[in-house]
C-alpha cells in the first residue's frame, strides 16, 4: 500500500499514515537494549469528521498504543498522524498545545483518570485552566453546562470521585473532554469496566452528544458487539497491523480476513434459535517481540497456505471501501 486508506474523497480529520511504536526492552548490567516490543507496526487509517471509526482486536494487539500515539500521549517511532492536515508529531511545544484543545481522551479506567484529592468540578475545569480559558465563574458555569449535558445533576460540581458510581466517573471523564469543544475524542475503551446495563446509557450518551456536537469519535474496543452498535467504520488489529478495514455492515456481513470471521463467530447471540458456526482458533497470541515470518495469522489460520508463512500479504481494497490484508481474503 502506497497511500493512507482514506474514508472518502473529502479531507479527512485524522490521517494516520504507517504509523509505528516500538517500545525497548533493556537488559543486562548497562541496560542496554536487548529487544523491540513491536506494539504498533505500520499502521494506516483515516477518520472523516463527524464519524465513529471502531478499532477491535485481542487484547495486546496494539489498538490502544495506536489511540495514544495518535495523541502523542506516546511518542511514535515513525509514521505520519495528520490532524486538519496537520503533523502532530512533528508539532512543536506550543503548537501541540493548541492541538490538544481539538483532540481529547475518555480513558478505560474512570476512577484511576481521575485526580482523587480534587473535587469533579476543579477535575473537569482543569483543562480551562490550563488554557487560560474565562474566569473563574466563566469556567464554574461551563463546569455546571456539561454535568448537565452528560447526565449529571449541577449540585455534585464539589463532591469527590469516590462518592460515585462507575458509570457516573465515566460521565465526568466524558464531560472533562467535552468541555473543551474538540473534534476529535478517543474513547479508549471506555465501557469494558462498566455493567452491561449502564454500557448501553454510556454508549446512548456518546451517539448523542456527537450528534449534538458533530464530534469524531476514534472508538477502541475489545467487544464487537459494542462496536458493531455505536461505529460507523471498524478496523481490525492483530499483532500490531491493521488486517480489516470497511463499513460496519459490510464487515459483519462479509467479512474478507479469517481473523476477523473468527472474531465475528464468537459475539453471543441472543436468540437460541439462531446458530453460528463457531471458529475456535488454536494456539496463542505470537510474542510482538518476534512475530512470525510473513502473515503474522498464519499460525493460527485455518485456511493458511505455503505462502502466508513465506510473504507478508499487502494491506489493499480487495472491494471498494473494504481493505484487508490476507493472500485468501474472503476464501473460507
Amino acid at each position: 500500500m502506497t497511500t493512507s486508506v482514506t474514508a472518502t474523497a473529502t479531507p479527512p480529520l485524522l490521517e494516520v499514515n504507517h504509523l509505528q511504536k516500538y517500545f525497548p526492552i533493556k537488559g543486562g548490567l548497562l541496560q542496554r537494549t536487548v529487544a523491540t516490543v513491536k506494539a504498533v507496526d505500520g499502521v494506516s487509517f483515516a477518520v472523516k469528521r463527524g464519524e465513529t471509526l471502531g478499532l477491535v482486536g485481542e487484547s495486546g494487539c496494539g489498538k490502544t498504543t495506536t489511540g495514544r500515539t495518535v495523541l502523542r500521549l506516546e511518542q511514535a517511532t515513525a509514521g505520519e498522524v495528520l490532524f486538519e492536515g496537520q503533523d502532530v508529531l512533528k508539532a512543536g511545544r506550543s503548537q501541540m498545545k493548541k492541538l490538544r484543545r481539538d483532540m481529547q481522551i475518555v480513558f478505560q479506567d474512570p476512577y484511576a483518570s481521575l485526580d482523587p484529592r480534587i473535587t469533579i468540578g476543579e477535575s473537569i475545569a482543569e483543562g480551562l485552566l490550563i488554557h487560560g480559558i474565562g474566569n473563574a465563574n466563566e469556567r464554574r458555569e461551563r463546569v455546571r453546562a456539561v454535568l448537565d449535558k452528560v447526565g449529571l445533576h449541577t449540585n455534585q460540581i464539589n463532591r469527590f470521585p469516590h462518592e460515585f458510581s462507575g458509570g457516573q466517573r465515566q460521565r465526568i471523564g466524558i464531560a472533562r473532554a467535552l468541555i473543551m469543544e474538540p473534534k476529535l475524542i478517543v474513547c479508549d475503551e471506555p465501557v469494558s469496566a462498566l455493567d452491561v446495563s449502564i454500557q448501553s446509557q454510556v454508549l446512548n450518551l456518546l451517539k448523542n452528544l456527537q450528534r449534538e456536537f458533530g464530534l469524531t469519535y476514534l472508538f477502541i474496543a475489545h467487544n464487537l458487539a459494542v462496536v458493531e452498535h455505536i461505529s460507523d467504520r471498524v478496523g481490525v488489529m492483530y499483532l500490531g497491523k491493521l488486517v480489516e478495514l470497511s463499513g460496519r455492515d459490510d464487515l459483519f456481513r462479509n467479512p474478507l480476513h479469517p481473523y476477523t470471521k473468527a472474531l465475528i463467530s464468537a459475539i453471543p447471540q441472543p436468540d437460541p434459535t439462531v446458530r453460528r458456526e463457531r471458529i475456535m482458533l488454536q494456539g496463542d497470541v505470537p510474542s510482538p517481540i518476534n512475530p512470525p515470518a510473513g502473515c503474522r495469522f498464519h499460525p493460527r489460520c485455518w485456511i493458511a497456505k505455503d505462502i502466508c508463512s513465506s510473504e507478508e500479504p499487502a494491506f489493499e481494497e480487495k472491494r471498494k471501501g473494504h481493505w484487508a490484508a490476507c493472500h485468501f481474503a474472503g476464501e473460507f
